[in-house]
């Protein structure tokens, strides 16, 4: 069952925080679902433009009512992640997104508020919640490409006038987080601090932290084993998930773990199967795995075993 974000917000602020999960294809999709359906809890399932234009969105788009038909027990919103002013109008118009996120962060502040609200403006019309952003992570992801030296903390005392003015449902705020693969060299830590001084400012308003895989360090030490080279990185501590929905955050992004999953089952499969060419083979290795690694997530986000109470929640 398809619901907005904002209502999945509702039940989870303060208590818990809700994987909101990428995909680009039928196997990511499947797994997610399962993944979902056994841990019982209610999730986000993410399209980036990148995904959108990967085939063609209808693709993408029609993969999902299918799961949505084949997994009828799962509470899901559908959401386009870090989208442009155009492309949120398009979801906007397909009447198939519950949420858009607006990510017009690189802009000068005050132009960040005047796109947000127009988009805000746009969904509020036919129902869809807005996700805005202000602050910038750094990192890569898609077209998203900020470098360390320009990467800046949401700013606390601009948290309010922003949500105010703009009228977006949900903020993005970065507290340390990093998109992309290659996060972090040492041991990083969320800044709480200002996290805590944002909640402060908005109480009980959703906050929202992108760039959060953990790059499990056994899944690049198996791909690197199998064949490949990434480099050493390391992502967000799992375990500080919990501490950041105490504070407000009610969504988290992951995006770049499932890619590692992804990379490690098919090159170890190929490894060891080098006769083999059926790419189902592999497919069906990941989709199990991946619905273990939703599973597991769901666990350091709060969100497993909260699937009853939030169907009760939405039917009272």
């Amino acid at each position: 069952m398809i619901v907005t974000t904002k209502k999945l917000f509702e039940h989870a602020y303060g208590k818990y925080a809700i994987g909101a999960y990428n995909v680009n294809n039928l196997e990511q999709i499947v797994g997610l679902f399962r993944g979902n359906i056994d841990s019982q809890a209610p999730f986000i399932i993410q399209l980036s433009k990148g995904a959108r234009s990967y085939t063609n969105k209808a693709f993408l788009e029609g993969l999902i009512r299918a799961a949505d038909q084949v997994y009828p027990e799962a509470i899901f919103a559908v959401h386009l992640d870090h989208g442009d002013e155009a492309t949120c109008y398009d979801c906007i118009d397909s009447n198939f997104y519950s949420s858009v996120m607006i990510d017009a962060s690189s802009q000068p502040y005050e132009e960040n508020i005047a796109i947000t609200r127009r988009v805000v403006e746009a969904a509020h019309a036919k129902g869809i919640v807005v996700e805005a952003e202000l602050g910038m992570l750094g990192g890569v992801e898609e077209h998203v490409k900020v470098d360390e030296a320009n990467a800046k903390l949401t700013d606390p005392a601009q948290a309010r006038d922003f949500v105010e003015r703009s009228g977006c449902d949900s903020l993005a705020v970065a507290i340390g987080t990093s998109h992309g693969a290659f996060k972090f060299s040492g041991t990083q830590s969320l800044h709480f601090d200002v996290l805590s001084q944002i909640q402060q400012k908005l109480p009980g308003f959703p906050l929202v932290m992108h760039g959060s895989s953990s790059v499990p360090q056994e899944e690049v030490a198996r791909i690197n084993a199998a064949g490949g080279k990434l480099g050493g990185a390391k992502g967000v501590d799992a375990s500080q998930f919990r501490q950041a929905a105490q504070l407000g955050v009610t969504k988290i992004n992951i995006d770049t773990d499932g890619r590692l999953v992804w990379t490690r089952v098919h090159r170890e499969f190929f490894l060891e199967h080098p006769e083999k060419f059926d790419l189902r083979d592999p497919g069906k290795i990941y989709m199990s795995e991946y619905a273990k690694f939703i599973a597991a997530k769901n666990d350091y986000l709060g969100s497993i075993g909260q699937l009853p109470d939030v169907r009760k929640f939405l039917e009272a």
